[in-house]
């Protein structure tokens, strides 16, 4: 663990989330959920709702035209349906990080690439929904952190929509809660295309306290 930059603030819970696993808690107002790219090139699908009120959610729309690009970094703040913030990343060693590649998916492998019964991050959203009462009709275009998918100046994508990703070991991202917000994490299991460099890889997630 040699590659992990401790919080500067009180740490509140603290879980490494295998490799393929999905993991969901409540962050509190003013919070902060910092999640570790442990070894590098690992991508980490993320969706966030309100935590009282769940039907208002993450919204791409809304988080794009706010930050007037197409990658996440420091500085930038999910928005809701509502155009409310969730979360604001206030520290982040990355940058870039994806907000049209969306998740994959059991049906979305067979689609793209022949596979058939391999589940993807849609099924472990599912999965880690499931206690808050969320489903299917919960899940939105999410934000994928660490993840390379390049748009071309013709708008066009490369040929495998995601590319290894950049991330280093070490990676984190610092998520502060705007208010009391459900935040849904995949890590990744996708070996069909590069965005793990065909090897998912152990992640770690930390909730602090900001001072």
């Amino acid at each position: 663990m040699e590659n992990v930059i401790q919080p500067p603030g009180p740490i509140l819970h603290e879980e490494t989330i295998p490799p393929g696993r999905p993991y969901a808690s409540v962050i509190k107002r003013q919070q902060v959920l910092r999640i570790v790219d442990l070894e590098g090139q690992q991508g980490v699908d993320f969706l966030c709702y309100n935590a009282k009120r769940p039907e208002e959610r993450y919204h791409a729309p809304n988080t794009l035209k706010a930050a007037k690009t197409l990658r996440m970094g420091k500085g930038h703040t999910l928005y809701s349906d509502e155009a409310r913030a969730l979360f604001t990343i206030v520290e982040d060693t990355h940058g870039g990080h994806d907000t049209i590649g969306g998740c994959c998916s059991a049906p979305s492998n067979a689609m793209l690439y022949g596979v058939k019964d391999c589940p993807g991050c849609r099924e472990n959203f599912l999965e880690a929904m499931a206690p808050f009462g969320l489903d299917r009709r919960d899940i939105v275009p999410n934000v994928n952190f660490f993840c390379n998918v390049p748009v071309f100046e013709n708008g066009a994508l490369a040929e495998t929509v995601f590319l290894p990703s950049r991330s280093r070991a070490g990676s984190f991202v610092d998520l502060r809660a705007d208010m009391d917000a459900l935040a849904v994490i995949s890590n990744c299991p996708q070996l069909n295309n590069p965005c793990n460099s065909g090897k998912p890889t152990v992640i770690k997630v930390f909730i602090w306290q900001r001072e």
